[in-house]
């Protein structure tokens, strides 16, 4: 089944967190990717936050969950528990450039240490070599989406209202 598209609202909502992510980070650290049904920016090949419709899903530090948990418009990926640190943030939560700008910096913050998940190789493919480059391990010239540093800090319209 074809995949639905994107509603204006959750692509407006994407490239707020592409230029915020960029501004933090520079946009060559950025790689994006669909994950659990979501559009995922990852650093340094970890998830660090994702859009799905007008919800955010942000990683947080896993000791730190129980804090994070107690926060209005903010609902854990896994009510079970099983996923520490995953949070869906409703646009509440976001609305404001400082709640913004919150979510943003303790994602980014957290990345240097969160856990990496090992690469998966496609179904029915065996490890190989072949054309491999020297020094590189294999897999890893995935090809990141190029784009224009930030010409300085970019109000996104999303906090139009919010002075």
């Amino acid at each position: 089944m074809p995949a639905r598209p994107l509603s204006d609202e959750t692509l407006h909502l994407i490239d707020a967190v592409r230029d915020g992510l960029a501004q933090r980070c520079g946009a060559a650290a950025l790689e994006e990717r669909t994950l659990f049904g979501c559009w995922a920016f990852f650093l340094d090949g970890k998830l660090c936050i994702g859009v799905k419709g007008e919800d955010l899903l942000v990683r947080l530090p896993p000791e730190r969950h129980g804090e994070f948990q107690e926060m209005q418009n903010t609902r854990e990926l896994s009510p079970g528990g099983g996923m520490q640190g995953y949070f869906w943030v409703e646009p509440h939560g976001y609305a404001r450039s400082a709640q913004w700008a919150f979510w943003l910096d303790e994602a980014v913050e957290y990345n240097p240490r969160a856990k990496a998940s090992p690469k998966r190789r496609p179904a029915g493919t065996a490890p190989s070599t072949a054309g491999a480059t020297p020094g590189k391990a294999p897999g890893s010239g995935r090809q990141k989406k190029p784009s224009a540093p930030p010409a300085g800090p970019r109000r996104h319209s999303i906090f139009e209202a919010d002075d």
